[in-house]
């Protein structure tokens, strides 16, 4: 008969809490929102709950394509920069064409077209992820301003542009139902289809996966074309609310959406992860900004509770793998 405080009861005790990660960031979620209902009665107004969502919605695109990665064991740093090249792509081309479909096909391409390039180095050259695409996250830095010096401004004031990023449907802003769409995508995807269960597989064993025949250089490729194309939506709609293709747009955005993503629960070394888990991570990390913003805190905070944040995660993260061993 074991004793109720034995170490064995106390490590199936802690196995359970942090296997049922998402039932912790509900908590953590439902206490935050009321701590920030006590500071300000403005927390829970229509137009700030309207202005959480749609923070949101830039994040949760990314992340939802950042979760597939991470769950195949890779990962990229990139996607902040090529926010922000993105939108100048896109606004660029609308400039030069006068065709608002033109410009968000040649933006979202852009960002598909760098996933690519990342794809290729990582699964042709070999080269770890972490370090090829916190290169490419240097080429598009300086890339950028050897294609404009400057912000591009839309210079046709084309309405069709701007109501990418504020248009509604019902009540619903644009983004939002764009990003609901991308989200429930990638689901369906990891949870309901075959090329779901393969990138657990090759993520928890990609030596093993390639015995039972799957093609983890493939899949990889792909997942990291997925990330960049939504990468790619993502910038075309800063740049839409923006009104302006902007050089500097983006930094530390892929801090966040990495953040987002290990505190949802999806592990590091792969093979472990889920969308559900990012949407809670996403929408924790938004309300603690959205709280700093109404609250009048120091907006730097914004940038120091990511990296808590990814500490605090992988911290995490270590420990659910030593509890499944």
């Amino acid at each position: 008969m074991s004793v109720a405080g034995s170490p064995r009861n106390t490590r199936k005790a802690l196995q359970q809490l942090i296997g049922n990660g998402q039932t912790v960031l509900l908590g953590i979620l439902a206490l935050l929102c009321i701590g920030f209902s006590f500071g300000s009665e403005q927390f829970y107004s229509f137009e700030n709950i309207i202005a959480i969502v749609r923070q949101c919605a830039l994040v949760l695109i990314v992340a939802s394509g950042m979760t597939l990665l991470l769950i195949a064991a890779e990962v990229d740093l990139s996607v902040g920069a090529a926010l922000a090249f993105v939108g100048c792509v896109a606004m660029d081309v609308t400039n030069q064409t006068g065709s608002v479909a033109l410009g968000a096909a040649a933006g979202i391409l852009f960002g598909g077209a760098v996933g690519l390039v990342n794809g290729l180095v990582v699964t042709r050259l070999r080269v770890n992820s972490l370090i090829a695409t916190i290169a490419m996250l240097m080429i598009l830095q300086g890339g950028v301003f050897l294609y404009t010096r400057e912000a591009v401004q839309n210079r046709h004031q084309l309405p069709p542009f701007t109501q990418i990023s504020t248009g509604y449907v019902g009540l619903v802003p644009l983004p939002v139902i764009l990003a609901a769409a991308v989200f429930v995508s990638a689901y369906v995807l990891l949870r309901f289809t075959l090329f779901g269960r393969s990138i657990y597989a090759v993520g928890a064993n990609a030596t093993a996966a390639r015995l039972s025949g799957l093609r983890p250089e493939r899949i990889k490729l792909q997942l990291f074309v997925v990330t960049g194309l939504l990468t790619g939506l993502a910038g075309l709609i800063l740049a839409s609310l923006m009104n302006t293709g902007q050089p500097t747009a983006g930094r530390g955005f892929e801090l966040t959406v990495v953040a987002a993503v290990i505190l949802g629960g999806t592990s590091l070394l792969g093979g472990r992860g889920t969308l559900m888990g990012t949407l809670l991570g996403v929408l924790i990390l938004k309300v603690i900004d959205n709280g700093i913003i109404i609250l009048q805190l120091d907006q730097n905070f914004q940038m120091i509770v990511p990296g808590v944040v990814i500490i605090v995660a992988t911290w995490l993260d270590l420990s659910r793998s030593r509890s499944y061993a």
